[in-house]
């Protein structure tokens, strides 16, 4: 039987569950009671799980769903594709909405975070819920929404290479991130398999609306 505790973080989106120590080898009742919490709050956090490898990060994640490779272009951690190593030296981060590398033809159920080193102040990571964004638009702008397709891609925007702390370095990973060019498209509105729900596919990945002039893309 499950002994997870579950504390809602914000009214919308987020929770953190314990009672857990994650790892391959959880039952199937706490599994399925952490993909339900996962689909209704669509953030979970799990605390104190210093006990955690790259391994059984993997392990975990694989109780999910079966893992898809990190990232198509930047190195894996360690030679394991389903890790992607987080540390963004010298003053480098990720300062713009996204959702994980929607420039593919199937992006992932979910990404799995481990923090291994946690700064003092700062270095914090938001999320959005983007079915409470689609349920609260109008009922024209859901119209309009529902009709959309977006084009995804990793094309790299080298204006912003300019502006950050160490330009040096952010050309250097911006041309790793985009050595292999994808460009795919998504409907704005994802119908979530499982619950039914409809939300916002859109993010910095997202370049332009299918069938719109630039301006009006740009516009929208």
């Amino acid at each position: 039987m499950s002994t997870l505790s579950t504390r809602h973080v914000s009214a919308r989106i987020g929770s953190e569950i314990s009672g857990v120590r994650l790892g391959g080898d959880l039952p199937a009742d706490v599994v399925a009671e952490i993909r339900s919490t996962l689909l209704q709050r669509k953030v979970l956090f799990f605390r104190a799980q210093d006990h955690l490898d790259t391994e059984g990060q993997v392990a975990f994640a694989r109780l999910l769903g079966e893992p898809t490779t990190a990232h198509p272009t930047v190195p894996a951690l360690n030679g394991n594709t389903h890790v992607l190593d987080l540390d963004y030296k010298g003053g480098q981060k990720v300062d713009r909405w996204h959702t994980d590398v929607t420039f593919v033809d199937r992006p992932p159920l979910a990404s799995v975070l481990r923090a291994v080193t946690v700064p003092e102040v700062g270095g914090d990571t938001l999320w959005a819920n983007t079915v409470t964004a689609y349920e609260y638009l109008s009922a024209e702008l859901r119209d309009l929404l529902d009709r959309l397709r977006a084009v995804h891609t990793n094309q790299y925007d080298y204006v912003r290479v300019t502006a950050s702390d160490n330009p040096e370095l952010a050309r250097e990973q911006a041309e790793i991130f985009a050595s292999t060019l994808f460009e795919t498209e998504h409907p704005v509105v994802r119908v979530h398999p499982e619950t039914g729900e409809r939300s916002i596919l859109l993010g910095d990945f997202a370049k332009r609306l299918v069938g719109l002039a630039p301006q009006a893309s740009a516009a929208v």
